[in-house]
């Protein structure tokens, strides 16, 4: 089995910067409040480290 992560966009990108804002898209998240399961990979967890504070982690 693979492991997963699953993660919550809990805070608007507006008056973030343009990286961070393609962090948030290229994880796959649409709108706020989302939630997404994703492999647990270094690639994902990179990403995730970038916007940390806009976004909840459960493992």
């Amino acid at each position: 089995m693979d492991k997963t992560i699953t993660i919550k966009w809990i805070r608007s990108v507006i008056g973030r910067t343009g990286v961070q804002k393609k962090t948030i898209r290229s994880l796959g998240f649409r709108r706020l409040h989302q939630t997404l399961t994703l492999p647990d990979r270094p690639e994902i967890r990179g990403m995730i480290n970038r916007v940390l504070h806009l976004v909840e982690v459960k493992e």
